[in-house]
């Protein structure tokens, strides 16, 4: 069973993501945006020591998030919309970690 509360992206939490509410377009991806842009202006501050934490964190959202790929009921844009935010996110933590 999923943890519906537990806070996947800065603010937002699995229910957000799952449920059929808020809907995708507009309300989930302005969330998203506004979550991503909070979550890359934190990066500018976060010691390089914690990076690989957040990394290997945001990793176990995206599984957390995916374990049910395949759920009809499951609001599989929403889905698909936090998987490229998840992964913009992670790529820039990723650059932050380069030499």
């Amino acid at each position: 069973m999923l943890e519906l509360d537990k806070k996947i992206f800065g603010d937002i939490t699995t229910k957000e993501i799952i449920g059929t509410d808020p809907p995708a377009i507009p309300d989930t991806k302005e969330r998203l945006e506004k979550e991503l842009k909070n979550l890359l202006s934190q990066l500018e501050f976060t010691p390089k020591e914690d990076l690989e934490k957040l990394l290997e964190q945001q990793d176990g959202f995206d599984a957390h998030v995916n374990a049910r790929p395949g759920a009809m009921a499951l609001a599989q844009n929403k889905i698909q919309l936090y998987n490229e935010f998840s992964h913009r996110y992670a790529d820039a933590i990723k650059k932050k970690l380069e030499p």
